[in-house]
Formats: C-alpha cells, sequence, structure tokens
C-alpha cells in the first residue's frame, strides 16, 4: 500500500516488493518494452533508470524530458514524476532507498541541485557499458541465497561515481556547479522552512550569515537571487499540491501560507501564466 504524507500519494520500496515484510535498501528492475505512469507521484527513494535503448516523454517536477537510447535519468526522493515509453525499450532500474541514498550523495560528487537540474545525462559507449555491466553486477548478487548488501552498497556507489564521470565535461572548469557547504545547507533549510518563512534575513540567520553574502553566494552557486529559490520552492510544491493531491485551492492557499486565495493566485499566474485552477485542470 501507497503511503500519504504531505497529501501526495507517496510510494515505498516496500511498495515495489513481492514480500512486504523483508527490509530491503535497493531494487532492481528491467525495463523492457512499452510503459507508461498515467498519474503523476512520488517516491521516498531514488531512481536510477539506464535506457539502452528507448524513446519516450518522462516529466519530472513538471519539465518534460526526451527518453533516448544511452540515457541516465535520476529521479531524486520526493519529486513527482511520470513517463510514457513506447515500444522496444531496452533498460535497467535501481530504486534506492532513501538511507542508502544519503551514504550514495558523496559518490555524485557535484552539488544535488545540479543533478535535480540536469536529471537526464546523455552517455557516451563506454559510459553506458561500465554502468550497464554494474548495474547487472547488482543484478546477480541480488539474486544470491544470501544477498552480500555491502557488496552491493559499493556497486551503488561506483554508479554514483560513473554518473559524475559522465557529466563532469559540462562543467569541468566552472565552480558554479561544485557544492558550496554553505549553498547546500540553504536549500537543506528552505525544504524545511518554506511554508513558514519567506524572508532572506532568516535563512541568513539560521546559517550565521549577513544576507548580502547569502545573495553572492546563491549567485556564484547557480546565478539566482536567495530570495528567488524561496519562491521557486514555494512555487514547485503549489504545483505538486495542485496536480497530483486532492485539495482545494483554498486548502493549498492555507497549506502554503498565502494570506488569501487573491495572495497565492497572484503568485501563481506571475510565474506560470496561468491560473492555480487552469493548472489543475
Amino acid at each position: 500500500m501507497s503511503r500519504r504524507s504531505d497529501y501526495f500519494p507517496v510510494l515505498g520500496i516496500q511498495d515495489f516488493k513481492d514480500n512486504h515484510s523483508l527490509e530491503t535498501h535497493l531494487l532492481f528492475n528491467e525495463l523492457y518494452g512499452e510503459r507508461s505512469i498515467d498519474h503523476p507521484h512520488k517516491h521516498d527513494f531514488f531512481i536510477i533508470n539506464i535506457f539502452e535503448k528507448a524513446k519516450g516523454n518522462h516529466t519530472i517536477d513538471f519539465v518534460d524530458y526526451d527518453v533516448k537510447d544511452h540515457q541516465i535519468h535520476l529521479v531524486f526522493p520526493d519529486q513527482v514524476h511520470q513517463w510514457d515509453i513506447e515500444a522496444g525499450t531496452v533498460g535497467y532500474q535501481l530504486m534506492i532507498s532513501r538511507d542508502w541514498f544519503e551514504s550514495l550523495i558523496p559518490a555524485l560528487r557535484f552539488s544535488q541541485l545540479f543533478y535535480q537540474n540536469h536529471p537526464v545525462i546523455n552517455l557516451s559507449d563506454d559510459s553506458l557499458n561500465f554502468l550497464v555491466y554494474e548495474f547487472k553486477t547488482i543484478q546477480i548478487l541480488l539474486n544470491n541465497e544470501k544477498v552480500f548488501w555491502e557488496m552491493i552498497q559499493k556497486r551503488s556507489e561506483m554508479i554514483g561515481l560513473l554518473i559524475s564521470e559522465a557529466v563532469e565535461f559540462i562543467f569541468k572548469n566552472d565552480e558554479r556547479y561544485h557544492a558550496n557547504p554553505i549553498f547546500s545547507k540553504f536549500l537543506n533549510l528552505i525544504d524545511v522552512h518554506f511554508k513558514e518563512e519567506r524572508s532572506v534575513s532568516f535563512y541568513a540567520e539560521k546559517l550565521t550569515i549577513s544576507p548580502n553574502y547569502l545573495n553572492i553566494i546563491c549567485k556564484k552557486s547557480i546565478n539566482s537571487s536567495a530570495s528567488s529559490l524561496i519562491q521557486d520552492r514555494i512555487l514547485l510544491e503549489a504545483k505538486r499540491l495542485l496536480k497530483v493531491s486532492e485539495k482545494t485551492v483554498k486548502d493549498i492557499v492555507f497549506d502554503l501560507g498565502f494570506y488569501d486565495q487573491a495572495s497565492f493566485s497572484k503568485f501563481f499566474k506571475s510565474q506560470t501564466g496561468m491560473t492555480p485552477s487552469q493548472f489543475k485542470e
């Protein structure tokens, strides 16, 4: 059974197991043939999809991406996604628990925000072959009578490093995409407080820096202001709630901490060009 959190249908990794009583850190799936997710939903775990051969569309947090041959598609915990993949697909999937995902983050090497903004990675022939080898090795290890979880965890970390290597050319000499500890903490604080706290000074105080310095860090990290990042997070949550949850617009206004429906509608339309009701439909 899927559980509900923050008014979303949230699928846990246990929901994809035949035996729900056994604890699982990682699942392997083959992606063969036509498949679709008709209703957007989110997971509480990390997903790595690798496509040897594929054609279709994958929507991650309301951004559409083409599904093509020789690609990796990443879906982070709590992101909303759906896809429509055509017949002839050949690919593989790893579902990695939130706990293991936290240990995998260092292997990804660069800012998590970069990967969330670039969740689809085109692979060279060599990168594809190395990654497919690691995926299939994990498949074999999972089929052993006694699962050697430590070995599987190391293999998943190797996959993280291979993904990092595959994207490194994009920002080889660009410091903007390297994780800044303060910037990463700021993003984490936004996730925790964005419904109640909108002021840059609140987050700057939490980080024991000035609002001006926080803006400088954000500009250098992703060429965006601190206030824009806070607004982007509110907008993303509004989209998720409007599209996936069963809440009314009135309830969403209250949940996101807006003064009234008019102020929420004005904010949403200024960001998207649509009213909340138009987006929901």
